[in-house]
């Protein structure tokens, strides 16, 4: 990996989504995001998916995969999974990276990679690592969710948003161009 060079700071608090529309060019092939601290108001799945240069929507094609290790907090149980709820065969919903309870001691925190996204001949490749604290009463566990896949378009990707499936949340998402 590169040096990377932080581009912007957004702050979520108590948002629908956060969006980010500038900054993600062809200064850099590869662009980092750093999640910190995403509390949802609601229990649910941490998302996100893109825009091509010139669309709105947020809904570009996507195939995904996902898989998960979990731990219960009192080591009752523990578990490698493959999750194909979250796979998408070149869907457009927003790609799941974590699930995560919405308790005030209940976050999730990770890092995704975007590659190459101004390209205009490539698809765009993406991989993320999550760890998430999560309450499905009574059970106390952490995932670990690992998430990757492309994006189906050779039109530069220049927008990204990040959202809970359901409802709102709280967090801090750094965007950062790796040189």
């Amino acid at each position: 990996m590169g040096i990377p060079t932080l581009i912007s700071t957004s702050t979520a608090s108590n948002a629908a989504s956060v969006d980010i529309t500038s900054g993600i060019d062809s200064t850099y092939d590869e662009y980092m995001f750093v999640f910190t601290d995403v509390n949802p108001a609601t229990t649910g799945s941490f998302a996100f998916q893109v825009n091509a240069a010139g669309q709105s929507g947020f809904n570009e094609t996507v195939t995904t995969t996902r898989f998960n290790a979990s731990h219960k907090e009192d080591d009752s149980e523990t578990e490698l999974s493959y999750d194909t709820s979250s796979d998408q065969a070149q869907g457009t919903a927003g790609i799941r990276l974590c699930n995560v309870a919405s308790g005030s001691d209940e976050s999730c925190a990770g890092i995704l990679h975007l590659f190459n996204p101004a390209s205009t001949t490539y698809v765009k490749h993406f991989y993320s690592r999550m760890s998430a604290y999560g309450d499905t009463d009574p059970d106390r566990y952490n995932q670990d969710a690992l998430v990757a896949g492309y994006i189906n378009t050779t039109s530069a990707i220049d927008e990204i948003t990040f959202l809970m499936i359901v409802g709102n949340f709280d967090g801090v998402i750094q965007m950062y161009g790796i040189a």
